[in-house]
């Protein structure tokens, strides 16, 4: 890119240069004593914080909230998903109190995975606004799915037997 730009960029500091020879133009943009530099460097930029180079990062508080009990109950629904993803289809049963569970099991699966998700990769410390537009984002297709979800639910098949046609098609 910069080999492209490059004599587009020549060209105007020659013609530039060739215009400053003039006497009138030079004497009356440019004193003598003072040049400037065609390229500057930006400002000088330290790569690490300023303070002792062996302060610990700071520690959030705990909280049971966002910690080791989020984490835990991840892994329990997860975990969960299993069995009831697999027992309609082996059982045979088509009942709809199973399949409303196992419809609210992946809506809250889905949704606690992708908060983690921006949680992980949209910090509040460099994107507020961003963060909470995204958690907002999140909460409102989260409610569209389930509103969906419901309406397939009770005006339709259901999930398991519409998994079961597919599979069977």
């Amino acid at each position: 890119m910069a080999s492209i730009v490059r004599p587009s960029l020549l060209r105007q500091t020659a013609m530039a240069a060739r215009m400053a020879q003039a006497a009138p133009i030079r004497s009356a943009f440019v004193k003598n004593s003072t040049r400037a530099a065609a390229f500057h460097t930006t400002a000088k930029r330290e790569l690490l914080p300023v303070g002792p180079l062996n302060k610990p990062a700071p520690v959030p508080p705990p909280s049971p909230a966002h910690g080791s009990y989020h984490w835990t109950f991840d892994r329990l629904l997860a975990a969960g998903l299993v069995p009831i993803t697999i027992a309609p289809f082996a059982a045979g049963s088509l009942n709809p109190t199973t399949d409303a569970i196992l419809c609210a099991m992946i809506l809250i699966h889905s949704h606690t995975g992708f908060q983690n998700i921006i949680i992980d990769y949209v910090p509040t410390k460099h994107y507020p606004k961003s963060r909470k537009a995204t958690m907002w984002g999140l909460n409102l297709a989260t409610a569209l799915v389930g509103l969906g979800l419901y309406e397939f639910e009770t005006s339709d098949v259901g999930v398991t037997e519409a998994v079961a046609r597919l599979w069977r098609a």
